[in-house]
């Protein structure tokens, strides 16, 4: 049974297998959130909102989950609700209906939405309003030129304009889809329509105690509107679902993780789990493209409510149930000695203590702010070139595999190029990105921007890592690399994601790519100055030392070993 208990190699490969499992998992649904958001109806405001409080969630609950039951049964227990939980938070978001009835056919390729509708003919019924809404539209904006080729145009959901106004109609909702995107000031939240005049007529009278009751009740008409609006409803919902999601998700990552360590540490086995994370990325990219592939195939709507997007979530939740058959057999180790010190304060000391680590942190950040951008809204911009998921699919993959392939020369590079350089190579590819995004011709294009995230990104943490392991003290390391995280994909990415919505809405995806990309710019340049002005550090040449020590004892090793015997021989034989 002891044997079985510390059997190093099957942890470590059952560890793959769970990362394997969750890496594909997350790829199925995570990239494609925002898709999702956007065919449920909700602006780039809103969407943005939601993204970032989906990454601040996860980034202040990490530390909160150090704090895990340490019983082997409640481990197990607290690794299997989470794996259940997660699975049907994110099966909630399946279930919540779209904001506008035709926003699922604003964004689908028009063959198929004609075979959807065609076979949804017979148990759909347009929804009241729906000729008139189409009309009205029409009229209004009957002389807009269309700016998506024609076969990407979305035609509306009215099954009686089917035949008679489908190119018309979808000249019109091409527009609209335009304005979702690249909106004007026009077109602004109703979380801001209030019934301001009430105020001011209330402001006139003079009175001070009616203006105060009026004011109250404007604000409460303005809430009481806010949760009456379609749109916030859906939106209020997502928002529970998604970071009701990520909780669970973060839970179930950092409890696997840090048992995974605790049990390599204690049988000292460390050395072998730097290693793990590549086949979360192997498994992210598999399943991206798996689901991709078979999204392509289906038609726009499962159902009258149900975008097809919906498997993506569907995949996870199958995933994350297999991955919970492994978790059944994780060897847990609970440690005895356990430290209640709180190391985030810790790792933030240490960090604000050496210069180069807080340019790294600022860097870092930065960096998951302007990542964000792509995350949200990169894919928004491939639909819009006509893309299909297959393309989408495929850039995630990209990316993640070109990370690994670099990561086998990341010992000769290290070597061959100093930390400055490293970092200013990635923050300009990065910024290479982001321009190309900005100017984006055809969707198949995004692949080749891709294969730039193995330095952008890759690269890029290898020297923060190297730096944070340079400050460390004697197990804090995880806990720098924790805070570091935390920085870029808690603090950066949900900082960029709320505003990046709002610049989205009011000057457009490009406008908000080029901005991070003069940001990004200008952040090189400050810190290739900024560590010029730095004190160098001392570091002592061990190779030399040993070198300049041995030659001064003899001439080559063989010398060194028949000196040490010939004395050795000596001492036996005057004793």
């Amino acid at each position: 049974a002891m044997s079985e208990q510390w059997d190093v190699g099957r942890a470590l490969a059952l560890s793959g297998l769970f990362r394997l499992l969750q890496g594909a998992g997350r790829a199925c649904a995570a990239p494609f959130l925002t898709l999702y958001l956007r065919h449920l109806g909700l602006p780039a405001p809103l969407v943005g909102v939601v993204a970032g409080a989906k990454h601040l969630a996860a980034a202040l609950w990490a530390p909160l989950c150090s704090r895990c039951p340490k019983g082997r049964r409640k481990r197990r227990l607290l690794v299997a609700s989470s794996l259940l939980g997660s699975a049907g938070a994110s099966l909630l978001l399946t279930l919540i209906p779209p904001a506008d009835g035709d926003a699922g056919y604003k964004y689908c390729n028009a063959s198929q939405q004609l075979g959807d509708r065609g076979a949804a003919a017979a148990a759909t019924v347009p929804g009241p309003g729906t000729s008139s809404h189409v009309s009205a539209v029409t009229n209004a904006k009957a002389t807009r030129e269309p700016e998506m080729p024609a076969p990407y145009r979305p035609p509306v959901r009215g099954l009686e304009k089917e035949t008679s106004g489908l190119g018309s109609a979808a000249i019109d909702l091409a527009g609209n889809a335009e304005e979702s995107l690249y909106p004007t000031e026009s077109n602004e939240l109703s979380l801001f329509k209030t019934t301001l005049p009430t105020a001011g007529g209330s402001y006139e009278s003079g009175n001070l105690s009616d203006h105060r009751k009026d004011a109250q009740g404007v604000s409460f008409e303005a809430v009481q509107n806010i949760f009456q609006d379609r749109e916030h409803q859906i939106f209020v919902m997502v928002l529970g679902a998604v970071v009701l999601w990520e909780l669970l998700a973060t839970s179930l990552e950092w409890t696997v993780d840090e048992n995974l360590y605790e049990y390599l540490d204690f049988v000292d086995a460390t050395d072998r789990y730097g290693k793990l994370w590549i086949w979360s990325y192997l498994g992210a990219s598999v399943g991206a493209c798996s689901i991709a592939v078979f999204v392509d195939q289906l038609n726009c709507f499962l159902s009258s409510t149900i975008t097809r997007l919906a498997v993506h979530f569907y995949g996870y939740a199958l995933l994350i149930t297999l991955s919970l058959l492994v978790s059944v057999f994780f060897p847990i180790h609970v440690p005895k000695r356990t430290d209640h010190v709180n190391k985030t304060a810790k790792a933030l000391a240490l960090l604000w203590s050496d210069g180069r680590a807080i340019l790294y942190a600022i860097t870092v950040f930065l960096t998951g702010a302007a990542g964000s951008a792509v995350q949200n809204f990169l894919f928004w911009q491939m639909q819009d070139r006509g893309s299909s998921e297959l393309y989408m699919g495929l850039s995630v993959a990209v990316g993640l595999l070109a990370e690994i392939l670099l990561y086998f020369f990341k010992g000769k590079l290290l070597r061959t190029f100093s930390s400055v350089k490293i970092v200013a190579v990635s923050l300009s590819l990065l910024a290479v990105q982001l321009l190309c995004y900005s100017f984006l011709w055809t969707a198949w294009s995004v692949l080749l921007v891709q294969i730039l995230s193995a330095f952008s990104s890759g690269a890029l943490w290898w020297v923060v890592n190297m730096t944070v392991d340079d400050i460390a003290t004697p197990g804090m390391e995880r806990s720098l690399h924790a805070v570091l995280q935390s920085l870029c994909y808690g603090g950066g990415a949900s900082l960029g994601s709320f505003a990046g919505g709002f610049v989205v809405k009011h000057f457009g995806l490009a406008v908000l790519y080029r901005a991070w990309c003069v940001c990004l710019v200008l952040w090189l340049f400050l810190i290739l100055i900024l560590q010029s002005k730095l004190p160098r550090q001392k570091k002592i040449n061990y190779s030399r030392l040993l070198a300049a020590d041995s030659s001064d004892m003899s001439d080559s090793d063989e010398e060194n070993e028949r000196d040490w015997l010939v004395k050795a021989m000596k001492d036996e034989s005057f004793n």
